[in-house]
């Protein structure tokens, strides 16, 4: 197989509801069966400003309530979803990622691949995370950040917002391996540390297969000529299609299933190693 990191992300962005069921059901896998994160799984599914959450400290890979998301699909514009193998904190609910945080009449929701070993020597001065792990802590001094630099609430003007997100990632992530997935019910933001892809989908829809099973399917009979959806994730989950990988010390910015912008967000720390990629298309 392939490099696994320590925890795995997967993100999608739509400008029509969709289901993530496909995406989902390779990316479970890796919970445990295909990949080593087997100390618990999340996602978050929006609808409006509000994020259902499902979590379980346990494998992705044996969950019963994976298994019903599956077969049960909730279309949504915006998930967030995350496989851990943790490094800091404990394998427990409080400890499972995404993270969830309420800023101006929004949920927020925050997913992380890495470690920052410095992060809590960052005071906090009115979030205040549920569990110990270093990604939340992370989350709650950004969530912080941005309100103390937007009092008036969500910015008029989205890339001011942007350019803040990128700028936050570049800070934490000159101390560590800092690749996450924030979505704040419009946005999702995808800031790549060390690794990350994604892959557009729309028309003309083909078929795709996944890396993590022998499952296919054919987008342009579960899809609209309207339909375009952004997909993002730690590792290609298909082995047919062209995945764009990531730039260290980036962040991508996606609305409406589109790619509105890529910003610079900081370098790579010395000490953190980079694997090179050989191809981008990831075909195998």
């Amino acid at each position: 197989m392939y490099n696994r990191p320590m925890c795995e992300l997967l993100g999608m962005e739509c400008n029509l509801p969709t289901d993530i069921v496909f995406s989902f059901t390779g990316f479970a896998l890796r919970g445990g069966k295909t990949g080593p994160h087997a100390d618990g799984w999340g996602l978050a599914l929006y609808e409006g400003k509000f994020a259902r959450s499902f979590l379980e400290p346990t494998p992705a890979c044996e969950s019963a309530m994976a298994e019903f998301i599956r077969k049960n699909p909730i279309k949504t514009l915006l998930a967030v979803a995350h496989v851990r193998k943790k490094t800091r904190g404990r394998a427990c609910i409080e400890n499972t990622h995404p993270f969830k945080r309420v800023l101006w009449g929004r949920d927020w929701v925050f997913a992380h691949n890495g470690t920052l070993p410095r992060i809590k020597d960052r005071p906090l001065r009115i979030e205040e995370p549920v569990g110990d792990t270093d990604s939340e802590h992370a989350f709650c001094w950004m969530i912080e950040q941005l309100r103390s630099a937007f009092p008036a609430g969500y910015p008029k003007s989205p890339r001011r917002l942007w350019s803040l997100v990128a700028k936050l990632g570049a800070e934490l992530g000159a101390e560590g391996k800092f690749n996450f997935l924030l979505a704040d019910g419009q946005h999702l933001y995808a800031r790549c540390g060390t690794q990350l892809c994604h892959i557009i989908r729309e028309s003309p829809f083909g078929r795709a297969t996944l890396r993590d099973a022998e499952i296919q399917i054919d987008f342009s009979a579960v899809t609209t000529a309207k339909d375009r959806i952004a997909v993002v994730a730690t590792e290609p989950l298909t082995r047919d299609e062209t995945w764009q990988i990531g730039q260290p010390g980036s962040l991508w910015v996606f609305d409406h299933g589109a790619l509105q912008a890529t910003l610079p967000s900081g370098g790579v720390p010395d000490h953190i190693f980079v694997p090179v990629r050989a191809a981008a298309s990831r075909r195998g």
